[in-house]
């Protein structure tokens, strides 16, 4: 949430911030005008509630029964002129928060001002993938093994989108995730297990409500929400607290299964298990004070990046553009990998720093001293890494010629073994 009293001081600063993420400038002086009937009526009730008070108390003074009523009709008439006021302060609050909580965050200085995902900015050097000697199958027709992708199975089951990982396939992702939260529990990361399950003030606190609320999966009777991503709970770990500078940085990691509706994506990447309902994810979150955050953040990127380069996968990472940064964040950067059987480069990471946004939905902050002013952290969250994809990347570019997928050397200890096979399936596995 971006704090009223900057958009008062400065609403051109927003006007700008909306402008460069492609965004409509009219909610900030629709904003403004609401902010400013609230600030008329709530003096307005002080003004009606001291004249109360004035009333009440001569009333007491008087012995003359007609004045006497007079005064209580005027108390009367007040109380009335108050419940108006209340309810159209209620009202007008409402309207306010709304398009406050529509807000996305402002990007940083340092986020590079582009329309679309088109103008984001590769850093790395620019990458030519390697070309392997021979057909690389694409992980979608990795289907007739032992080792297997089942997508009959998983529509079976639960419908599109979803699928079956049998055999090393399946300890193949289960290998991946415990490499992960042991690479970042090395880089100081405090592995958390989180309930995947929240309630809606804590998906709210994210940043994903209200603007994805249809893409969330609820359970209505008991008004509690999947959780998207591990983000979200890690967010509200320290909702309401004030926690003191010495505890700070609070980094975190957490596996968690993810749930997304993916109606955005209708129609897109349909293909494969880069896009689904259900996928797993290790995520990586920082709470820090605003002068740690740009340290925290290159070395979130760089946890994530080291996780790619010991897994021996093709990368590279790109800087988003303001009209391609996410709701929540200031500026990101992201960290794709290349799959040679889909033939292009996958997201696996995005790391973003996000500034007080989150921190002031959540009601988290920060002492500096014993007795100092408690302010607004920052918060700081990256996806180290995302599965599937990664998986994607894996059975791809460690596919060999011999109908054996190759274990990267970092998994092989968790996996006890080198290869996977890919041996034909018999009616007996089926």
């Amino acid at each position: 949430m971006i704090d009223i009293a900057l958009i008062r001081e400065t609403p051109e600063q927003l006007r700008d911030a909306l402008s460069k993420r492609g965004e409509s400038v009219s909610v900030v002086d629709e904003i403004l005008s609401l902010d400013t009937q609230r600030r008329t009526q709530l003096q307005d009730s002080e003004a009606l509630r001291l004249q109360r008070n004035q009333i009440s108390k001569a009333m007491g003074q008087i012995k003359d029964t007609d004045e006497r009523a007079q005064q209580q009709a005027k108390v009367k008439a007040i109380k009335q002129d108050l419940s108006n006021i209340e309810t159209q302060l209620a009202q007008i609050q409402s309207e306010l928060d709304a398009r406050l909580n529509a807000l996305p965050n402002i990007p940083s200085e340092a986020t590079p001002v582009g329309a679309s995902e088109d103008e984001n900015v590769i850093l790395s050097p620019e990458i030519t993938p390697p070309v392997p000697a021979y057909p690389v199958r694409p992980h979608w027709e990795l289907t007739d093994s032992v080792n297997r992708i089942d997508f009959d199975q998983g529509v079976k089951l639960c419908g599109s989108r979803f699928y079956v990982l049998h055999g090393d396939f399946a300890r193949l992702q289960r290998a991946l995730i415990a490499y992960l939260l042991q690479n970042h529990s090395d880089a100081g990361y405090h592995e958390t297990l989180l309930p995947v399950m929240v309630h809606e003030s804590v998906v709210y606190a994210s940043g994903q409500l209200p603007k994805f609320r249809d893409n969330l999966y609820k359970d209505h009777e008991s008004n509690i929400f999947f959780a998207p991503t591990a983000e979200v709970p890690l967010t509200s770990l320290y909702a309401k607290e004030v926690l003191t500078q010495d505890a700070l940085p609070q980094r975190l990691c957490a596996y968690s299964p993810c749930f997304r509706r993916e109606k955005a994506s209708a129609g897109r990447d349909v293909r494969g298990i880069k896009r689904g309902h259900q996928f797993d994810k290790v995520e990586l979150y920082t709470l820090c004070s605003p002068e740690q955050a740009a340290q925290e953040l290159d070395h979130m990127k760089d946890t994530a990046v080291h996780a790619c380069e010991a897994l021996g996968l093709s990368y590279r990472v790109k800087q988003l553009c303001t009209g391609d940064l996410g709701f929540a964040a200031q500026t990101t950067f992201d960290i794709e990998v290349w799959a040679p059987g889909c033939q292009e480069w996958l997201e696996v990471s995005s790391v973003s720093h996000c500034g007080d946004f989150q921190a002031r939905r959540a009601h988290i902050k920060y002492r500096s001293e014993v007795k100092g002013k408690a302010n607004f952290l920052h918060t700081l969250n990256g996806s180290g890494l995302g599965i599937p994809r990664t998986m994607i990347a894996i059975l791809e570019q460690y596919q060999r010629p011999d109908h054996w997928i190759e274990v990267p050397s970092v998994l092989q200890s968790f996996m006890q073994c080198e290869r996977i096979a890919l041996k034909p399936v018999t009616d007996q596995v089926r």
